[in-house]
């Protein structure tokens, strides 16, 4: 597992703020990409991982790519240094499935919040499901399963954080077409 934190100060100054940016997304398609603002204001935030799973923290930089931080163990805690701006996002370091953070996706730094309380979504069943059955059964066994075919599919698309930072980018594009904001 890489390690990365956020670069060094001054590197990127300017970049767009968080939501859709005007550039190219993480894989150079210039579709509008989520990305963290290089800030220089200190938000200090507490990581508590209220799930009974481990958690990996992930920060999303400044040019939209996500950044593995080490593991938080069942029920613990990490104070983290962060920047007014930066993106974090929270993965089953076991699975790659995405948590939530204070109820949400997507957690953004910011001076007055100074606790990130780490917990499970509700799955569906059909979610949970497929969940044991990829904890169960190895990848190249999910097609022997008598199972409907359209489950392979589904199956086989594990739990991706590009794929989910690509539709967290395309909806906050939508809402902000729309003219509706949170």
């Amino acid at each position: 597992m890489r390690v990365a934190g956020p670069p060094r100060r001054g590197a990127g100054e300017g970049m767009s703020p968080p939501g859709p940016g005007p550039g190219p997304g993480p894989e150079g398609g210039g579709e509008p990409c989520l990305r963290s603002v290089n800030t220089r204001e200190l938000s200090e935030v507490v990581f508590n991982n209220r799930s009974p799973r481990s958690v990996l923290p992930v920060w999303v930089d400044f040019e939209g790519r996500p950044r593995c931080y080490p593991v938080l163990q069942p029920r613990t805690g990490r104070i983290m240094h962060s920047y007014r701006g930066h993106l974090w996002l929270f993965r089953d370091a076991g699975t790659n499935d995405g948590l939530l953070v204070n109820r949400q996706e997507l957690f953004v730094a910011a001076p007055n919040v100074n606790t990130a309380d780490i917990t499970l979504p509700v799955f569906t069943l059909k979610e949970r499901c497929l969940q044991v059955v990829r904890s169960l059964v190895k990848p190249m066994d999910y097609r022997k399963l008598d199972i409907v075919r359209s489950l392979y599919e589904e199956l086989e698309d594990h739990p991706d954080i590009r794929k989910d930072l690509q539709r967290l980018s395309l909806e906050r594009s939508e809402t902000l077409r729309n003219g509706i904001l949170e």
